[in-house]
């Protein structure tokens, strides 16, 4: 079925609800195409999805924007994706000079820098200081209740930050303008020794997000603390770190072991190139969430009993999928897919389907799942994390 609206001067096809062997059958009700281009794998299943597994994707794109004088926030928490209970996601973008004003939270926070650079800072619970500027593909994490902020840079900046708590907002954490708001003010004064009046001017209500002048470099605005700076660095340069490299791509894994700070955050930033795929595999240790950077995929989820499900990814949506569900990711696009896996975690774990047969004794492989000797012979016993055969590529069609 054709439709009368065109796509840079061609017409295109208006999905239907229909397999190549008829079931099925056409939508002419009211309905939103362009959701259903994006989304092919929901309004047409895989013939191998089957049972019922809950909603395992959404989209920055469809979370409430909170606009500052300085930047934008939204979020994806246990409201907007109830079944990720392990971790909820900010996303946030700071103007030139643009502050995420000091604060703390009761939860962990963790952070990827998307583009643009900031300058960050942070107390520990023994007086000792940090501070430096971040840049593309740097990590930073503070322990729960340390005390940080955020500033954007000359170019502004977007960063993903996810924090160790899926019931965790944004909107609801410890400001140092709120707190003062609701202190009384000779309260202030004798914790400060100022007169009362040196607080007339305070803010009313909590600041969020607001506008300053672009700082100067880190190297230019350290304060030195009689305690020293902290042991542990609170940012990580996940770029410059080696990747490990594969047929169809890349990963670069960061836990407390190269990132001793990030205690309760593990990370894998994969890469998936055109017509390659995440392995089928699965995690130990806990659920994943996920956040797409770049190009288009599909994920398939396998949840035991006879359940799986296949869900569409773009840039700027989140993923996720339960502890020990066994999964695969393929790029359905023609650039590159990148994407972060993250776990409540210090350590990252995964389980491959692949080295897990070849590891097991051949007889009992092939009598469980009746395989020939070139599909055991073809058995890995290391682990490729993101794979490309070709002709066995999966390419979209």
């Amino acid at each position: 079925m054709r439709q009368s609206s065109r796509n840079n001067g061609k017409p295109f096809i208006v999905p239907q609800p229909i397999r190549k062997n008829g079931t099925g059958g056409p939508d002419f009700g009211p309905r939103d195409i362009m959701r259903d281009i994006q989304n092919p794998d929901l309004l047409v299943p895989p013939v191998t999805d089957a049972g019922l597994l809950p909603n395992l994707r959404m989209s920055f794109s469809d979370a409430h924007m909170q606009l500052n004088h300085g930047g934008w926030s939204r979020e994806i928490t246990i409201r907007e994706l109830p079944i990720a209970t392990t971790l909820a996601g900010v996303n946030m973008s700071l103007t030139p000079g643009g502050v995420r004003e000091l604060h703390w939270h009761q939860q962990a926070e963790w952070a990827y820098m998307i583009w643009g650079r900031a300058q960050i800072t942070a107390v520990d619970q023994n007086g000792r200081n940090f501070i430096t500027d971040v840049g593309p593909g740097d990590l930073w994490y503070f322990p729960a209740g340390l005390p940080h902020s955020i500033q954007g840079l000359a170019e502004g900046c977007e960063f993903l930050l996810v924090f160790d708590d899926g019931h965790f907002s944004d909107l609801n954490t410890l400001s140092i303008s709120d707190w003062f708001a609701h202190t009384p003010k000779d309260v202030l004064s004798a914790n400060f020794g100022v007169p009362e009046s040196d607080f007339d001017c305070i803010p009313s209500d909590q600041v969020y997000i607001f506008q300053s002048e672009v700082p100067k470099p880190a190297e230019n605005q350290a304060v030195q603390s009689p305690y020293g700076t902290v042991p542990l660095s609170f940012s990580h340069q996940l770029l410059a770190q080696p990747p490990l490299k594969m047929s169809g791509g890349s990963v670069r894994i960061v836990d407390s072991t190269n990132f001793p700070i990030s205690t309760t955050v593990a990370a894998a930033l994969v890469e998936i190139e055109p017509g390659a795929m995440r392995e089928l595999h699965w995690h130990p240790n806990n659920d994943e969430w996920q956040y797409y950077l770049t190009g288009q995929g599909r994920m398939t989820v396998f949840a035991g009993n006879g359940a799986a499900r296949t869900f569409d990814f773009r840039a700027g949506d989140v993923g996720y999928v339960p502890l020990a569900f066994g999964h695969y990711i393929q790029n359905t696009g023609h650039e590159t897919l990148w994407f972060l896996e993250i776990f409540k975690s210090d350590q990252f774990e995964d389980i491959s389907l692949n080295q897990w047969m070849a590891l097991t004794p051949r007889d009992l492989v092939q009598n469980n799942l009746h395989l020939g000797p070139h599909t055991l012979d073809a058995l890995r016993k290391e682990k490729s994390p993101v794979v490309k055969y070709p002709p066995y590529t999966y390419y979209p069609k």
